[in-house]
């Protein structure tokens, strides 16, 4: 099994610096998947078409921050696999809901962002 003690609790600085390496932890673990890989080549991929196509600063500040959103929600739906996949390794018709309400989730995300390029690009 897994369990381990529970480290001390940081405080001031200190807890600044845990949480940015737990944040940077969670980036290593999320790059391992492909998933992640793909939405990340499909959000430079379209800050550089906006960039080409003559798109504003603040036009593609914006499908930046979105594309932070379309990160973050990945990165919830992969701990969500992971407790899921945790908690039943078998197959059960509960942790097939909650992976699939964690992938719309993330394909809201993903169509948001969409809709966002599409208006800066057509209107």
């Amino acid at each position: 099994m897994d369990r381990q003690e529970k480290p001390p609790r940081k405080l001031g600085v200190a807890h600044f610096f845990a949480a940015a390496g737990y944040s940077a932890g969670g980036l290593r673990r999320l790059a391992q998947e492909s998933a992640f890989r793909q939405e990340a080549a499909l959000i430079v991929g379209l800050v550089i078409l906006l960039a080409l196509l003559g798109a504003s600063l603040p036009e593609i500040v914006g499908l930046v921050a979105f594309g932070l959103v379309v990160v973050a929600v990945e990165a919830l739906n992969t701990a969500l696999e992971v407790v899921v996949d945790k908690l039943s390794p078998d197959w059960s018709a509960w942790a097939k809901d909650a992976k699939d309400l964690g992938s719309l989730a993330v394909a809201c995300a993903i169509g948001g962002m969409l809709i966002y390029v599409g208006t800066v690009l057509f209107w």
